[in-house]
């Protein structure tokens, strides 16, 4: 608004009080006169305070009549308040969309306030977790009480999520996902996955059984093999060249049948096995003396830089199968007379294990993906050496149940770097 209010207000009040000086001189009272002129606009200002005191308390009422500057006040003030109700209305409407929209889905959704109480939940969650309207304000760890599940909540890393069985419906199983926002506020996301699990349970079992029936002949085949090949001077060349292929071939399929067996026993253990203080350093020299037998004839030279007294919170079989599978890898991988250095120390974030190489190195484009089961770098390399395309995915198992992470770099031509990192809570120390 252009309109100069309250410099014509300043004006009016300038002309009065000229007019008011003038009269009581003429009368011989010029302080008085000047005083009721002054009181005069005090109390007309405060009749328009009052009026607009009963408006903003009563929104019901229209825009009281008023003059000059007052009128400019209530209409500015008339139109801030249509402008707040048509954006509270606008929000409310998202608002109300949204609750809408995740009362629709299938998926429970909570949200849980930053002391861990329950504050809002859609109907899948009453479904899925059994919560009721009684449950409103108490702490989330008091309503699913599931160990895991408290462990998980407190712990607050929640990058990874947690699949647990449903508490309410038997062979039902959940999957916990939480995201923190606001005053860490948490949103809870919880899936039913038991198609997932069931289809997952079905290919373990799958896995296992083959495994178990192809190790039963494969032994027989291995002892006819054997007396065979014991009897090989009585064959001609042509047949004992077939018969070291054919054992060398079930030695290769035997292999992969104990590395399928061993990932079978991984994925199906519990997770509240009770761990064991590990000695690493004296695991590892017992790796490095397999490892020097496994490259002696190739000239292989394998050292070993461990931290007296550093030790791990772990399952010690499950471990020695990671670090060897590591260590077997870099003298597979490593032409003649390589190095492969193995190195076991700590600091303040935890404690690492590394292995490295100067061997053939990988392909950068391969890394992300070696972790899979029977992904081949190269497949014709692979082959050649022996390998079951397991081995890391058996190391990826063994650090997920550790908390442990593992970290590869490799430059094609000159070597490898492996590094399982492992949190400090799992870090302990021998006297």
């Amino acid at each position: 608004m252009n309109n100069p209010l309250p410099a014509r207000e300043t004006s009016e009040i300038l002309t009065a009080g000229v007019l008011a000086a003038i009269v009581g001189f003429l009368a011989g009272h010029v302080a008085t006169a000047l005083f009721l002129t002054a009181l005069w606009f005090l109390i007309r200002n405060l009749r328009q305070l009052n009026r607009l005191h009963q408006w903003l308390q009563d929104t019901r009422q229209d825009v009281p009549e008023s003059e000059d500057t007052w009128d400019e006040v209530f209409r500015g003030i008339y139109q801030l308040r249509r402008e707040e109700a048509r954006t509270r209305a606008n929000l409310l409407s998202i608002i109300e969309r949204a609750r809408t929209s995740v009362s629709a889905l299938e998926e429970a959704i909570t949200l849980i306030d930053g002391q861990g109480n329950l504050e809002w939940w859609n109907p899948a969650a009453q479904d899925l977790l059994g919560l009721r309207p009684g449950d409103l304000g108490q702490p989330m760890v008091n309503l699913i009480r599931a160990p895991s599940f408290i462990r998980f909540f407190n712990q607050g890393q929640y990058e990874e999520g947690l699949r647990l069985p449903s508490q309410r419906h038997p062979g039902r199983h959940l999957q916990f996902e939480i995201t923190r926002f606001g005053d860490n506020d948490r949103l809870m996301i919880v899936y039913d996955i038991t198609r997932l699990h069931n289809l997952e349970q079905m290919r373990k079992d799958f896995v296992a059984n083959v495994s178990h029936e192809l190790r039963t002949p494969l032994t027989v085949l291995s002892g006819y093999l054997e007396t065979l090949i014991d009897q090989g001077d009585e064959l001609g060349p042509r047949w004992q060249r077939a018969l070291g292929q054919m054992e060398q071939q079930a030695t290769r399929m035997n292999n992969l049948v104990n590395d399928l067996l061993l990932l079978s026993r991984l994925e199906s253990q519990p997770d509240d096995r009770e761990p064991q203080i590990i000695d690493v350093g004296r695991q590892l020299r017992q790796i490095r003396q397999d490892a020097e037998a496994l490259g002696k004839p190739r000239g292989h030279v394998v050292t070993l830089e461990a931290e007296a007294g550093l030790c791990l919170l772990g399952m010690e079989a499950d471990l020695r199968s990671a670090f060897s599978n590591l260590v077997t890898n870099a003298v597979k991988y490593t032409p003649e007379n390589g190095l492969i250095h193995i190195r076991w120390w700590s600091d303040s974030q935890g404690a690492y294990l590394r292995v490295s190489d100067n061997g053939i190195g990988i392909d950068p484009v391969h890394i992300p993906r070696l972790t899979e089961r029977f992904y081949r770098a190269d497949a014709a390399r692979s082959s050649a050496t022996g390998g079951t395309g397991l081995g890391l995915a058996i190391v990826k198992h063994v650090l997920m149940q550790h908390k442990a992470t593992l970290d590869v770099r490799s430059e094609l031509g000159k070597g490898s770097r492996f590094t399982c990192v492992f949190p400090a809570s799992l870090v302990r120390r021998e006297d």
